[in-house]
């Protein structure tokens, strides 16, 4: 059963879950969580999750580079996104690094904390529809997510989500 959430409770804010990747819509996601958690004074979380399929089909010293090289690479983003952030709204938010599949490590985050309020992800522009993560939650595949999820149009500009955040 899901953990109670505790972000209006005292000593506990409530905070804006991301997922950090590569796409564009990263940025929309992050700068609608940055701007209303600055504006409810809550926090923001950036997720970022290794995607390390092979891994364990490889001998253990390319495995272990295999997940250096992609922790690197995730980490470098993390310092992207949260120096975003904090231009944003003034906000150093939380960094987590995860492996695993993406839907798992967001329902395992969520469970762990219990200051996540809200998971924040906005859909593609391309014409191959809003992204595979909002397509999978659309057909139900994240049933049990104890928190709302928000969806911001990736076609929004800075202007048009401060006056929606």
């Amino acid at each position: 059963m899901p953990r109670q959430r505790q972000s209006h409770q005292p000593g506990h804010r409530r905070k804006f879950l991301v997922l950090a990747d590569d796409t564009p819509e990263c940025d929309r996601a992050l700068y609608y969580a940055a701007r209303r958690a600055a504006r409810t004074g809550g926090g923001v979380v950036l997720l970022s999750v290794l995607a390390l399929e092979d891994a364990p089909s490889q001998w253990l010293g390319v495995a272990d580079l295999m997940r250096a090289e992609a922790t690197d690479k995730a980490d470098a983003r993390l310092d992207l996104l949260a120096a975003r952030a904090q231009g944003i709204a003034g906000l150093d938010p939380e960094r987590v690094v995860r492996e695993g599949g993406i839907a798992e490590q967001i329902h395992r985050i969520v469970e762990e904390d219990e200051d996540i309020a809200i998971l924040v992800l906005a859909a593609g522009t391309g014409k191959e529809g809003p992204g595979p993560l909002i397509a999978s939650l659309a057909k139900g595949g994240w049933a049990g997510l104890p928190v709302p999820v928000t969806i911001v149009p990736g076609t929004l500009s800075d202007a048009e989500i401060d006056a929606l955040a």
